[in-house]
Parts: C-alpha cells; sequence; structure tokens
C-alpha cells in the first residue's frame, strides 16, 4: 500500500508529520482495530483498520486491496467487515477519506452511504471526506 500510495501521490510519506495518524497506537485495542482478509493460498489479500475519533466515531483508514484481488467486491467486503468491527466496538459513526487519484475509492464510499462532510482530519492529500451513521 505504501509503495502504491507514494506512487499515485509523488513525493507523500503516510507516516509523515503532516499526515493523519494511523499507525498501531491508533490501529490497535481499545479503541481500534486492523482487519486482513486473506485469498487463495492464504496470502493477505486486502486490509484497513477502525480508528477512534471520539465522541462515538471512529475513522475507517488504510483501506488496501492487492491489485490480484481487485474488481471482485473485496473492497466492499473489507469496508463491511470494518464497519461490523466499529459497530462492535460502539461506535455510532464513521468517517473516512480518499484522494484525488483514487476515483473508484470514492465511487464505492458514496455507493456504501458516505455522505460528503468537511475536510475532519486535515489530510492534505484527500479530496473527498465521508461519514455514515452505523
Amino acid at each position: 500500500m505504501r509503495a502504491e500510495i507514494a506512487e499515485i501521490y509523488t513525493g507523500v510519506v503516510l507516516d509523515g508529520p503532516e499526515m493523519p495518524k494511523a499507525g498501531t497506537r491508533e490501529l490497535g485495542p481499545p479503541g481500534g482495530i486492523f482487519l486482513v482478509g486473506f485469498g487463495v493460498g492464504g496470502t493477505a489479500a486486502c486490509g484497513g483498520g477502525v480508528k477512534d475519533f471520539g465522541n462515538g466515531t471512529c475513522e475507517i483508514k488504510r483501506m488496501y486491496v492487492v491489485p490480484e484481488a481487485r474488481n471482485a467486491g473485496r473492497g466492499r467486503e473489507l469496508l463491511e467487515a470494518l464497519e461490523d468491527a466499529a459497530r462492535q466496538l460502539g461506535y455510532k459513526r464513521a468517517r473516512l477519506d480518499t484522494g484525488p487519484r483514487q476515483e473508484r475509492s470514492e465511487r464505492m464510499y458514496r455507493a456504501a452511504g458516505y455522505e460528503p462532510i468537511g475536510n475532519f482530519n486535515s489530510n492534505p492529500i484527500a479530496s473527498f471526506f465521508g461519514e455514515k451513521s452505523l
């Protein structure tokens, strides 16, 4: 994922000081979780996390589907699994973002019910910010 983001958005460092935080501290217990989906042969096919954003709201972060597993509904399955995990953690709302060069991601988020909102996390490369009631 990091290599693909660096290629799509030249010079972007996901863990850079200007980027929203989404490391093991944010995507781990007690308020977060990171899920990995496996494909044929037991190799990782997708992954993503849930981060506490406060006030009953979480942020879905680091969603990624490996290229060979795309166009088979994996992204939607991962998003639904992350939303279910967020509900189990007690969240009432989920937020997420995506950049201008990830049009398919934005279409998927909108189709899943994410409504556009303002820039809630100061992500300098994102162009779509969405929220959904869980």
